[in-house]
C-alpha cells in the first residue's frame, strides 16, 4: 500500500526559450551540426509541447546545485512526512535511475543522507524501467514478508550529460544532441507499507517487467565498453556521449508486425493481470513526447482504454525519465480525488534495449 509520496524539482521553471542558455551553446560543434540545431529547436518545441523544464544548474556559475542523491533525499523526506513516518522507521530503500557510475552506490548514499543507521538497500539502473523495477522489488519483498515497509525512490540528473561542457564538441552528432530538448531533472519517491485489513488508500496490485530487445539493436546509450577506460581516451573518442536514435531507425525497431512493442508489452501485462478498462481513472504513459503518447493512445483505444484517461505533467516540467513514474502518482494523490475501485495504470517502453515495465494500482475505500 502507498502511504506516502513526494517529489522534488530543482530550481525555478525554465521556459523552453531558455534551454540553450541553461545547458550552454555548442560553439565548437561542427558547422552543419550548429545549423541543424537552429532548425530543430522550433520543431522540438512544437512536437513535444513542453513549456517549462527544471535543471539543477546555475546558468551563470555553471555549477550544479543538486545531484541524484540530494534530490532523492528531498523527495524521500516528503514521502516520509506524508506517510507520518521518520527515517528510522525505514526498513528498505530501493533506488532506481537510468544509469550510474559511482561507488559506493546511490542507495547507501541516500541512506546516509536520510540519517538511517541500518536498513536493507538496493540500487537498480535500467533506464526508464528502473523506477518500475524498484517498485516491483520493494512490493514483492513486502508481500512475501521480508520487510514491512520500503522507501522507493527514483531520480534523474539529465542536465549533467547535456551541458555544453560535457561534450567533446567537435565529435558531436545529431543523435547525441537530440536529447537536450526534452530531458529534465528531478526526483520522486513512494513509501510502501504492508497493508492492514480494510485501510483506505492506494494499493499496489501488480508490477510487471520484461525485455524484448534481445534481437533488437540498441537505440539509446553511450559507447563505453564493459570495463573502465582511461578518462582522457574516453573523452577524446567521445565514448561518454549519450545518444538516442530517432526517425526511421527508431521507428523500425519500435514497431512489430502486429503493433508497437509498447502495445504488445501492455497486452502481455494485462493478460497476466486483467483490468476492468472502465475502472481506469488515469493511464500514465511514460514517454518523453506528447506526440508519441497520443499515437500510443490510438493503439490502446483498441484495448478499451479511454483516451481521456491519459495523464501527463510533461508540459510543465519536461521529461524526467524514470522519476516520472512516481512523480505522476505523487501529483495524482495530491491533486486529484480518487474514489473506490479507481485504477491507476502505467506502462513504459525504454529504447536503450527495449526494456518494458508497468504497474496497476487501485484505490480502496472501506
Amino acid at each position: 500500500m502507498v502511504t506516502g509520496s513526494g517529489s522534488f524539482l530543482p530550481g525555478k521553471p525554465v521556459p523552453k526559450t531558455e534551454v540553450d542558455y541553461y545547458l550552454g551553446e555548442l560553439t565548437e560543434a561542427p558547422l552543419k551540426i550548429r545549423k541543424w540545431l537552429q532548425r530543430i529547436r522550433g520543431l522540438m518545441a512544437e512536437l513535444l509541447e513542453v513549456e517549462y523544464y527544471h535543471f539543477a544548474l546555475d546558468p551563470v556559475s555553471r555549477k550544479f546545485t543538486e545531484d541524484n542523491v540530494s534530490m532523492s533525499v528531498k523527495a524521500a523526506e516528503q514521502a516520509l512526512q506524508v506517510a507520518g513516518m521518520t527515517p528510522k522507521d525505514v526498513q528498505l530503500i530501493v533506488y532506481g535511475s537510468a544509469h550510474q557510475d559511482q561507488m559506493p552506490t546511490a542507495s547507501v548514499r541516500i541512506q546516509e543522507g536520510l540519517g538511517i543507521e541500518h536498513c536493507g538497500e538496493l540500487s537498480i539502473h535500467a533506464n526508464c524501467t528502473s523506477a518500475y523495477k524498484s517498485l516491483l522489488v520493494a512490493s514483492d519483498m513486502i508481500r512475501h514478508g521480508r520487510y514491512d515497509n520500503a522507501l522507493v525512490i527514483s531520480s534523474s540528473m539529465s542536465s549533467s550529460e547535456l551541458v555544453a561542457e560535457y561534450y567533446n564538441q567537435p565529435l558531436v552528432t545529431k543523435e547525441e544532441l537530440f536529447l537536450r530538448y526534452f530531458l529534465s531533472d528531478g526526483a520522486s519517491a513512494l513509501f510502501l507499507k504492508a497493508a492492514p485489513e480494510k485501510a483506505n488508500g492506494l494499493y499496489v496490485e501488480h508490477v510487471y517487467m520484461e525485455s524484448v530487445g534481445g534481437n533488437k539493436p540498441s537505440a539509446m546509450g553511450n559507447k563505453r565498453p564493459a570495463y573502465w577506460m582511461n578518462p582522457k581516451e574516453e573523452y577524446e573518442k567521445g565514448y561518454h556521449h549519450l545518444a538516442q536514435m530517432f526517425q526511421e531507425e527508431l521507428r523500425q525497431n519500435f514497431h512489430e508486425p502486429d503493433g508497437s512493442v509498447f502495445l504488445n508489452g501492455l497486452k502481455r501485462m494485462l493478460k497476466q493481470h486483467p483490468v476492468d478498462m472502465e475502472a481506469i481513472r488515469f493511464f500514465q504513459v511514460n514517454f518523453p513526447s506528447k506526440h508519441i503518447s497520443e499515437l500510443v493512445m490510438d493503439e490502446c483505444a483498441g484495448l478499451g482504454i479511454p483516451r481521456y484517461t491519459l495523464y501527463s505533467k510533461m508540459s510543465a516540467m519536461g521529461y524526467l525519465g524514470p522519476p516520472m513514474a512516481f512523480l505522476c502518482l505523487d501529483r495524482i494523490l495530491k491533486e486529484e480525488k480518487l474514489v473506490d475501485k479507481d485504477i491507476v495504470l502505467s506502462f513504459v517502453t525504454e529504447v536503450s534495449k527495449f526494456m518494458q515495465a508497468g504497474y496497476v494500482m487501485s484505490w480502496r475505500q472501506f
